[in-house]
């Protein structure tokens, strides 16, 4: 069957066939706030972690699958699905805090909420001493 196919197991679909873009997202504006849905199919929630960092908010997914329970399904003649990390940034601005950001996983959709600018915060009655 080899010879009859020979670059079937090839490299010759894998601009179509193997999308190296990971994490797709789609990101919308509602009700004064940034929403981010990002694709990570195949990933669980303990496999991602965000972070915020100087305006920064990173989004990180690690997932690693065990060599030897591969084996035991038999010999891998092409691997398409994903393994290992992969990573976006997106700038949502100095004053956001870790506070202001909510996220839910479900059905491999990362959910993000972001506001556009970050709570006003309210300003103390400070009286000044008079000496």
């Amino acid at each position: 069957m080899m010879r009859l196919f020979p670059g079937l197991f090839n490299d010759a679909f894998d601009d179509m066939m193997h999308d190296h873009n990971m994490m797709k997202t789609d990101i919308r504006e509602k009700d004064g706030n940034f929403i981010l849905d990002m694709e990570l199919p195949g990933f669980k929630k303990e496999d991602i972690q965000m972070e915020l960092k100087e305006g920064y908010l990173t989004i990180n997914a690690s997932r690693n699958t065990n060599k030897e329970d591969k084996d035991d399904e038999g010999n891998i003649i092409r691997q398409e699905r994903f393994s290992g990390t992969c990573t976006r940034s997106f700038y949502v601005g100095e004053d956001i805090t870790h506070e202001d950001i909510k996220a839910s996983f479900g059905n491999g959709e990362l959910k993000v909420i972001v506001p556009k600018e970050a709570p006003k915060k309210v300003e103390e009655k400070r009286f000044i001493p008079i000496d």
